[in-house]
């Protein structure tokens, strides 16, 4: 296996994963996660009288796309958040807006803490590795010990009891 990944890893980085990045740390993050894959999975490759070349990329694509819906999740929260709360680095922010919107957090905070910690553990984990840590979701599954399918489905029922368990005090008046 070693002569193929090395043989395939230097097209893959220059020709699939770097230019859909266009950032050389993340892309050498996302060649390492595709090679590992790769050999983690090799036991599904079937050989159609093709080099093994076109099976690595499209994993290799798998896992670019899987880094930019992690950014742009990331992206968005931060933007709403932005939008939402003044932050510190606001010329027109008064301190007691400033103090409003740090409270605000805090009690945000507080409520996703509350209902994390009201979900079973299994469903705890899933939601902090996928959507805090941004892992694949391949790798998400190797530490939870299940198939990527099997994964899919319990962050499903995980992001489904969190929002269950959250929208259960949306209407309530956090202060006591």
């Amino acid at each position: 296996m070693r002569p193929l990944l090395e043989r395939y890893a230097p097209p893959l980085y220059g020709t699939v994963i770097l230019p859909r990045l266009g950032d050389a740390a993340t892309a050498e993050d996302v060649l390492r996660d595709t090679l590992a894959t790769a050999v983690e999975k090799i036991g599904r490759f079937t050989w159609q009288g093709k080099s093994i070349y076109p099976w690595l990329r499209q994993i290799a694509i798998n896992k670019v796309y899987d880094v930019h819906r992690a950014s742009k999740r990331s992206r968005r929260l931060a933007d709403a958040m932005a939008q939402e709360l003044p932050s510190e680095t606001d010329p027109e922010a008064s301190p007691d807006a400033m103090m409003l919107a740090e409270e605000e957090r805090r009690l945000h905070r507080a409520r996703i803490e509350e209902a994390l910690g009201e979900l079973p553990a299994r469903y705890r984990t899933a939601i902090q590795l996928r959507l805090v840590d941004e892992l694949s979701r391949d790798e998400c599954a190797r530490r939870l010990e299940v198939t990527v399918g099997t994964f899919d489905v319990l962050l499903h029922r995980a992001v489904r009891a969190f929002r269950k368990k959250f929208g259960d005090r949306a209407g309530q008046d956090p202060t006591p």
